[in-house]
């Protein structure tokens, strides 16, 4: 029981933590980062400036994120966007110390297995970008618009849950933020309270 208290008092810390080192909010320009994929590429935000960018928190470990991606939504999400000129960078801030954490290789292989369809995979142990932007949860997701500007950012959808048979009733924020930007409109939900497991810093 005293497990367990302590527990849920460190992780009520934690998001307390990672929200205080929030350093953007929707609106604002997108931070800059510089990191490594998992094929050692250096790979930047500014790279990508003029198109629109979908920036998604992912821990495997985590069955929230297990959720989108067993379900085949994720990846659906992830084809669906590119297809449209969207980039697509899946991050992962998990700390070499979690029991989470997974190597460049092992990474690669849960990937092919899953089949992702992301424009790229990064890696981000040391937290700076996660921090950067103040990610909580996995999966947290961000959106940044054509011009750099955080355009949304929160919870994937609606149902905070982690029983796939949700996905089907839910409403895709993600979804519906990059339909609202394609089309020239103004995102019409731009922040939704993330949900997920917290993120491994």
């Amino acid at each position: 029981m005293k497990q367990r208290i302590f527990c849920l008092v460190a992780g009520l810390l934690a998001t307390l933590v990672s929200a205080a080192s929030l350093a953007i909010e929707v609106g604002q320009p997108a931070p800059d980062f510089h990191a490594t994929d998992l094929q050692g590429k250096v790979r930047s935000l500014d790279e990508f400036r003029g198109k629109i960018v979908v920036l998604e928190w992912n821990n495997p470990g985590c069955p929230f994120v297990q959720k989108q991606y067993d379900s085949g939504n994720m990846q659906h999400l992830q084809q669906e966007s590119t297809a449209r000129g969207v980039v697509w960078l899946t991050i992962n801030s998990t700390n070499e110390r979690s029991e989470d954490f997974k190597s460049a290789n092992d990474q690669l292989t849960w990937n092919a297995q899953r089949k992702l369809a992301s424009t790229d995979y990064i890696l981000d142990s040391n937290g700076t970008i996660g921090h950067l932007y103040g990610a909580r949860n996995t999966p947290h997701m961000f959106v940044v618009d054509s011009h750099g500007m955080l355009a949304y950012a929160g919870a994937i959808d609606d149902k905070r849950s982690t029983n796939v048979a949700d996905i089907a009733g839910a409403h895709n924020y993600v979804s519906a933020a990059l339909d609202d930007l394609l089309a020239g409109r103004a995102v019409a939900v731009a922040s939704a309270p993330p949900y997920g497991c917290s993120v491994k810093y």
